[in-house]
């Protein structure tokens, strides 16, 4: 993937603004370490990790369309939702700093964790 990307687009799921730490939430056993505050970022969302999304100040998805769990969940909640873009969870990682402008459907990486592997 490409380390130059600081901002991708999606679909708006829910208009909004969130800016936070990026959780990646792929199956419940990821929720426990999703804080108040934090921007869930999901493959897809299915109803397992609604706890999590509850937490979130925003969501941000790689698949799924209007009528999509993370869509109408947030919509449900009132959380900032981009979804469908592709890309999310292979160009963030946990504790990155990202700005989710929901209303524009843009992403943006304000800060990256160093990757420690």
């Amino acid at each position: 993937m490409d380390a130059n990307i600081t901002e991708f687009r999606g679909q708006v799921g829910y208009p909004g603004y969130g800016k936070g730490k990026v959780k990646i939430i792929i199956r419940a056993e990821d929720m426990k370490k999703m804080e108040k505050g934090d921007v869930l970022v999901s493959i897809a969302t299915d109803p397992d990790v609604v706890p999590a999304m509850k937490k979130a100040c925003a969501i941000v998805t790689d698949q799924g369309g209007v009528t999509s769990h993370a869509a109408i969940v947030s919509r449900e909640f009132g959380i900032p939702c981009v979804i469908g873009t592709k890309i999310a969870t292979r160009v963030l990682k946990d504790g990155d700093l990202v700005e989710v402008d929901a209303n524009m459907g843009i992403i943006k990486i304000l800060k990256q964790v160093q990757d420690h592997s």
